[in-house]
């Protein structure tokens, strides 16, 4: 089987924790599953690199632009990959056989609170939470994880996301 049928999801995704510098996190609802809280998630499309899938779930879920709206380094690929089981439930997107997804984490540092346009199909809210709160709240052991360490992460570069926003929006 060719794994690049357009019938089937690739089983290659990204997460992306939105965040501010003071790690207020940005949560969405799932429509197909209320009560499900999450980051920005989705899966790679046949072509896409990486970066490029980011890029397009951020807009589609949240309508924010981080390529045309924020510094490039705003946007953080952390050379971190997970692989986990699909869901039960979720496999018929996937060619038959497949059971595990390779998921990649990325983060997005605003400058600050903002709304977002969430994709009405997908989630039915957003909240923004503390970090401690929002890892407690998503459903995903992945994203728990990704909101837990991103404080250590950014600490281990002088430039980090963050730093590099602050010292845009201060001078």
């Amino acid at each position: 089987m060719n794994p690049i049928d357009p019938t089937y999801k690739i089983p290659v995704s990204v997460l992306i924790v939105i965040h501010t510098p003071d790690l207020q996190i940005l949560l969405l609802e799932r429509a197909d599953h209320p009560g499900y809280w999450q980051s920005v998630t989705g899966s790679q499309n046949a072509g896409e690199t990486l970066r490029e899938t980011a890029i397009r779930e951020i807009y589609e879920e949240t309508g924010l632009r981080p390529e045309t709206s924020y510094p490039p380094a705003a946007l953080h690929d952390w050379k971190t990959k997970n692989q986990y089981e699909i869901f039960e439930e979720w496999r018929w997107r996937y060619a038959p056989g497949v059971t595990h997804n390779t998921e990649y984490v990325f983060s997005l540092c605003l400058p600050a609170i903002c709304p977002v346009t969430i994709a009405a199909k997908e989630h039915l809210t957003f909240l923004w939470l503390p970090w401690q709160q929002a890892a407690d709240k998503v459903f995903s052991w992945s994203n728990a994880k990704a909101i837990r360490d991103l404080r250590p992460h950014h600490e281990k570069t002088e430039h980090s996301p963050c730093t590099v926003f602050n010292s845009i929006f201060q001078n």
